[in-house]
């Protein structure tokens, strides 16, 4: 176990955000901006920002690290350039009034498909199909869940065909 791999988490914590040079086993060496290191087996995920290109991430296995020197502090824009990496496309908001009118739209589409649909919680904006399976908002297949796997599908199947011919 080489000294990189004795750290604690907390110690790994301390090079996120921070462009750093790494050195690993003959002599290999990886320049970047440290996103995550992982606990169990101290691989450093390195992300770089080539010109005109998406971003390139880089996994330096644990085990080969020798050395990491950080070269520069990250600033509170390349922390959130870095954020934006592993965070889920951010979601179309969706006003209320919107909301009220797909949950309506998605609600008629499947009564007329003779689907039994009903609405359930304290504001009524969950959506029940048949009492196995709920739609919260936005209403999409995503938001779809049933401890049924089949009828999960088929519904998810069913909503994002719906959405499609939208």
């Amino acid at each position: 176990m080489n000294d990189w791999q004795r750290k604690s988490p907390l110690d790994w914590e301390t090079y996120v955000n921070k462009l750093v040079k790494v050195v690993a086993v003959e002599k290999h060496e990886y320049e970047g901006w440290v996103l995550t290191v992982d606990p169990v087996s101290a691989t450093i995920v390195l992300a770089t920002f080539p010109e005109n290109e998406k971003v390139s991430i880089a996994f330096v296995m644990g085990h080969a690290v020798q050395e990491v020197e950080v070269l520069q502090e990250g600033d509170s824009d390349m922390e959130q350039r870095l954020a934006r990496i592993l965070a889920p496309e951010e979601s179309q908001a969706y006003s209320p009034e919107e909301l009220e009118k797909r949950k309506n739209a998605l609600k008629t589409w499947l009564e007329a498909n003779h689907i039994p649909v009903g609405e359930q919680g304290e504001l009524g904006r969950t959506l029940s199909v048949a009492g196995v399976l709920t739609i919260d908002p936005p209403y999409g297949p995503e938001q779809c869940s049933s401890a049924n796997e089949i009828i999960l599908s088929r519904v998810q199947g069913l909503v994002q065909g719906y959405l499609d011919r939208q």
